[in-house]
């Protein structure tokens, strides 16, 4: 190429002291001295070509008549680049993908040291911390799906009704015993049920004073007949509860997978094995040793109070909770099991000459998990000045090991509580009054957002892992 064609195609390049540049549609005009601030980058190493092959290195096409450029790049993360020219710093905003915008400056030849002091330290973080948010993001959209399955499986439990016999009067009943606050009868039978499970356990622990306590000729005590009587008269109530909510279920098969129902079922169990296993007994004497079967089932009374998750938001979100933290619980135990280990072996080896309490290994477990936990029941206790100090870092380090995933925990607490009285909400709402008449009330666009944006968290994954597929993820983010 001559001198004269390149000074044609250089004039070509910078007309009038400006480019015309097209971003995936996006056109626009840039001066060539802002572009000149910054000659490392794309644009400002575009204005030093002189052949036309050295142009397309740099951009997808060249437009001879128009005199333009051509990036086939996405339009909406340009702006972000105008405005580093135009001010020598880049902003991000919370919405965008960091590794999306991460590849695009880097397309661009723009590093990131460029980004302004109030945006640098949210970008690392995000971008340093990918796991995190993906743990929130995946507990949230588990949450989501939940929350709408959740409300789909009861509006199809109560449309089944309508191919029943009596089935207007099946479902009311239905709705008055599976969901407490539906209706006046609903609230009535809940407080019963409440008062119940409550005076069952009151009574069990009553019954275990001395003054409470009826002995034989024997020697052998015997329950007060006052306290048999309020435990028949629970059992009698919950098996009343039980049998008339199967009577009443939508689908009998499916009864029994439900946790709660699983409750009510483990809540009376107890009562007629240990009624089967006297009557066994009595028949037998050989079989006495059965007695001590019963004597153990009859502690089981106490997980009656599980019952009352039922009728409590919070007990239920507490087992939600547990459910998608099992993460932060695993994480919590592994804290406390490198804690526990350490400390252990370091008291071990102080105090095993001085201490008969600290003298093994697994006595010391003891000691450290009791401290660790920052319970201190006293019943072995350090007695070096080096002793002292390690009980003093091991119970420091208890309170900084359960704090830290407590948070996490937390936070997830009340987004499931949270989303349980929206559940609770939009349950109360249906009406079923004459029939299926009202859909129960859920936000759709909420749900689609999240499975689209699992879709493309996906596609994202692809195009990191594919470098030939980075165009697919520009054109997603």
């Amino acid at each position: 190429m001559t001198g004269q064609s390149l000074r044609a195609l250089a004039e070509a390049n910078v007309e009038d002291g400006e480019i015309s540049i097209n971003v995936g549609g996006f056109k626009k005009k840039l001066r060539s001295n802002t572009l000149l601030r910054f000659p490392e980058t794309r644009l400002g190493r575009l204005l030093s070509c002189h052949s036309r092959e050295s142009i397309l290195e740099l951009c997808d096409d060249y437009d001879d008549a128009k005199k333009e450029f051509y990036f086939d790049r996405n339009p909406e993360l340009f702006p972000y680049v105008l405005h580093f020219y135009n001010t020598g710093k880049l902003h991000v905003m919370g919405e965008l993908c960091v590794f999306s915008f991460s590849q695009e400056i880097e397309y661009w030849g723009i590093n990131e040291f460029f980004i302004d002091s109030c945006c640098s330290y949210s970008y690392h973080g995000r971008k340093m911390e990918p796991d995190q948010e993906k743990w929130e993001d995946q507990s949230e959209q588990e949450s989501t799906t939940s929350s709408f399955d959740e409300i789909l499986a009861f509006y199809n439990d109560a449309s089944k009704f309508d191919r029943q016999p009596f089935g207007n009067i099946r479902r009311q009943l239905w709705l008055a015993l599976d969901n407490p606050g539906y209706s006046v009868l609903s609230r009535i039978f809940s407080i019963l049920s409440i008062v119940v499970v409550l005076g069952s356990i009151v009574t069990m622990c009553l019954n275990s004073l001395p003054d409470f306590q009826i002995v034989d000729s024997g020697g052998n005590s015997e329950e007060d007949s006052r306290f048999e009587i309020v435990e028949h008269f629970g059992i009698a109530w919950f098996t009343f509860e039980l049998v008339a909510r199967f009577a009443v279920a939508p689908d009998f098969f499916k009864f029994f997978k439900h946790a709660l129902n699983l409750i009510d079922l483990m809540s009376i169990l107890p009562f007629y094995i240990t009624l089967i296993v006297n009557l066994v007994v009595e028949s037998s004497p050989a079989l006495a040793n059965l007695g001590r079967v019963a004597q153990v089932l009859r502690l089981m009374r106490i997980f009656r109070i599980l019952k009352l998750a039922r009728h409590s938001t919070g007990l239920r979100s507490l087992g939600a909770t547990l459910k998608y933290s099992y993460r932060e619980v695993g994480l919590l135990l592994l804290y406390l099991s490198v804690g526990i280990s350490i400390f252990s072996v370091v008291a071990y080896t102080i105090e095993k000459e001085e201490n008969e309490g600290l003298a093994t290994i697994p006595a010391c477990w003891w000691w450290a998990t009791v401290s660790m936990t920052t319970v201190g029941y006293g019943d072995i206790v350090p007695g070096t000045t080096a002793g002292k100090l390690t009980a003093s870092a091991c119970i420091l380090a208890g309170i900084l090991v359960v704090v830290l995933p407590i948070t996490l925990i937390f936070n997830k607490f009340s987004h499931f509580y949270r989303r349980q009285k929206q559940l609770e909400s939009a349950m109360r709402s249906c009406d079923f009054g004459d029939g299926m008449k009202e859909v129960p009330s859920v936000n759709l666009r909420d749900y689609y957002a999240y499975k689209v944006k699992s879709l493309m968290a996906s596609l994202t994954n692809m195009s990191r892992s594919t470098p030939s597929e980075l165009s697919l993820n520009d054109s997603l983010h």
